[in-house]
């Protein structure tokens, strides 16, 4: 991108006030109607190194903490005692299968009856959980998804952004989860610029090819993500908002859902308003699901461009 083409940059003065806009707006504000889906971010260490991480995954990066099955039971406990009617548990990190209580995390999950969604990049450290996870895919079929991170149809493209020789180990997890009849999806990006119908239609050429049991015309089966940015100019969200977008506050994920995290040094996990903000304190919404309850002022970059604007969900 040259000069002359790039975004115009933040203006400092938005996403100051958590009440108001820089021109002196209300902000909106999303009520957490329903806990439909709770995430827990396993920690941040991956074995990848992303261009472009949402939340600055790496091999070094272990600002959030490996969770603990027991941690992730005590959030479990809380969702069955208070009847709060949550029916998905979602994991993301990090790579999750990086943590070494994963396997059994989702095994309490599906024992409970939840259904569980477990994001990875398919690599080594998924296969090195393979006769586990097998496992739990006898005892509980279609209740636990895994969704592939594949940014690019193209192997250039996605190691553009994943790093050289990240596509062939990627690829053979990608068959293994489907020959071996896991429900599997995939989430792909928008960072090239190419329009949505076309990267559709590229992902299913690759399935196609692949023979992997994927509908990539399905929403629900690939997940095209919007590219975010905290440094480029966006819009803040206003009340007003709602009626002009046609958009309601029900639509947005923190609607809807919670992400539990450990910060390294702290002695216990807290609750987040978003899946996307994990460092900022501002969302943090304390320790328990009870006290996560409260309204979410949308005073993020990322609240503009993943979710209102971009109309984008982590979960399935």
């Amino acid at each position: 991108m040259t000069q002359a083409q790039a975004p115009p940059r933040l203006d400092p003065r938005k996403f100051q006030d958590p009440d108001l806009t820089a021109a002196g707006e209300e902000r909106a504000s999303v009520a957490l109607t329903r806990l439909k889906t709770l995430w827990f971010n396993t920690g941040t260490l991956c074995n990848l190194a992303c261009t472009n991480c949402y939340i600055e995954s790496s091999p070094r990066n272990d600002r959030l903490v490996y969770l603990t099955a027991a941690e992730v039971a005590t959030y479990l406990d809380e969702i069955e005692h208070d009847r709060l009617g949550t029916h998905e548990i979602g994991f993301t990190g990090g790579e999750p299968f990086m943590n070494p209580e994963v396997l059994d995390m989702l095994a309490d999950v599906l024992e409970r009856g939840f259904k569980s969604l477990v994001l990875t990049n398919a690599m080594r450290p998924m296969m090195k959980c393979a006769d586990g996870l097998l496992r739990l895919r006898e005892a509980h079929g279609e209740r636990l998804t895994i969704r592939v991170s594949i940014d690019h149809y193209e192997p250039m493209l996605h190691e553009q952004e994943r790093g050289a020789c990240s596509w062939s180990p990627m690829i053979e997890g990608l068959r293994w989860l489907s020959d071996c009849g896991f429900r599997v999806t995939a989430a792909g990006r928008t960072l090239w610029g190419t329009q949505e119908n076309k990267l559709r239609a590229g992902f299913a050429r690759l399935f196609a090819d692949l023979g992997v049991r994927i509908d990539a015309t399905d929403p629900s089966q690939l997940v095209i993500f919007p590219e975010m940015n905290p440094a480029v100019d966006v819009p803040e969200i206003t009340t007003s908002c709602w009626d002009i977008l046609g958009q309601a506050p029900d639509d947005i994920m923190c609607a809807s859902s919670r992400m539990v995290v450990k910060r390294k040094g702290a002695d216990a996990p807290v609750v987040l308003s978003c899946t996307l903000l994990p460092y900022e304190a501002a969302f943090e919404m304390g320790r328990t699901l009870a006290e996560s309850w409260g309204p979410v002022k949308l005073n993020h970059p990322h609240c503009a461009q993943f979710c209102v604007l971009g109309g984008a969900s982590c979960s399935a």
